[in-house]
């Protein structure tokens, strides 16, 4: 039986050990169910279990026998962008958020999850972060709206922070308006966070995008090929080593248009999803292709894998899997 929509919270017993219960679907099981309020019994009477269930996490390669890579994103709501289509706050209740990502985990071929601090402690609390890869969402100061939204500083995990817990990777983002000083800003703590995650042998996933305000004053990400061309040449370039680094790149406009595109660096690439409206299979489409290419080893999905617009979050994971 396969898995379907995720509904609203339920909540069960807890263990006294630490660990919440929770219900991940299995064959014929199609809802995971999150405790929150044993999830904050354990935060408030024990917060060191978070630690605790870092340390003793079953950790994986970053890749697998099939040498690519699906990862879950859920580190959208940091930067105050809560907003999925059409609905400006759905993304803003935490306990349909981990359902959905309990959900999309328990789906074979799902690698891993890329969040922040808070997202990562519930689901090491909750026990669903078992040989899966680990990304620690690193910038979130440019906040969606924010006149200071290119100022992009390090608000997240540190690289210490990633090493000390265990995780396997961290992911930075690096919009770039030539307009906007601070984007200068951001380029030079990239370079920074390059260079201690190298220091280090952690995998670093660099999101580059060449961006311009509207008249109106919002940031728009410019997925022309030139753009992207620039943004990857760019980020390929920062810090004083690549050995550690990786690419999180958007389809372009025209996707007939990636394979020039992806000729600008020989780092390895994952595609990045982003809000994809109501074309779930314009979208597929536009990935399968660029899954051809040589440097391009996975996918990067958030919001149209958690919050699909026919809201079935087992197909659509099970689907992106499926272009892999």
């Amino acid at each position: 039986m396969r898995a379907g929509r995720v509904g609203g919270t339920r909540h069960e017993g807890g263990t006294d050990a630490g660990t919440p219960h929770t219900r991940v679907p299995d064959e014929k099981s199609t809802t995971a169910r999150v405790d929150v309020s044993e999830l904050v019994r354990i935060r408030t009477h024990h917060p060191e279990a978070v630690a605790e269930a870092a340390a003793r996490r079953a950790r994986r390669p970053l890749l697998g026998d099939s040498g690519r890579l699906l990862i879950v994103a859920a580190d959208h709501p940091a930067r105050g962008a809560l907003g999925v289509g059409d609905r400006a706050m759905a993304m803003a209740s935490r306990a349909d958020l981990l359902e959905r990502l309990c959900l999309a985990l328990s789906r074979p071929g799902v690698d891993g999850v890329l969040a922040t601090a808070d997202i990562l402690d519930d689901l090491l609390l909750l026990g669903v972060l078992e040989h899966k890869v680990v990304m620690g969402s690193m910038n979130r100061g440019g906040l969606q709206g924010a006149s200071f939204e290119l100022d992009d500083r390090f608000t997240g995990h540190r690289p210490q922070d990633i090493e000390r817990l265990g995780f396997d990777a961290g992911k930075l983002l690096l919009r770039i308006d030539y307009d906007d000083p601070g984007s200068l800003n951001t380029l030079e703590s990239t370079a920074r966070a390059i260079d201690e995650m190298a220091e280090r042998r952690l995998p670093v996933f660099v999101e580059p995008f060449i961006s311009r305000r509207t008249p109106e004053g919002r940031l728009r990400n410019d997925l022309s090929a030139e753009a992207v061309t620039r943004s990857i040449a760019i980020a390929s370039g920062l810090g004083g080593s690549s050995a550690y680094t990786w690419l999180k790149v958007p389809v372009t406009e025209n996707p007939d248009d990636m394979a020039r595109v992806m000729e600008t660096s020989t780092l390895p690439a994952v595609l990045l999803g982003g809000d994809v409206g109501g074309d779930q299979e314009g979208a597929y489409e536009k990935w399968r292709g660029a899954l051809q290419l040589p440097t391009v080893k996975g996918l990067v999905v958030g919001r149209s894998l958690l919050y699909p617009a026919d809201g079935d979050v087992a197909t659509a994971v099970d689907t992106a899997v499926g272009l892999l």
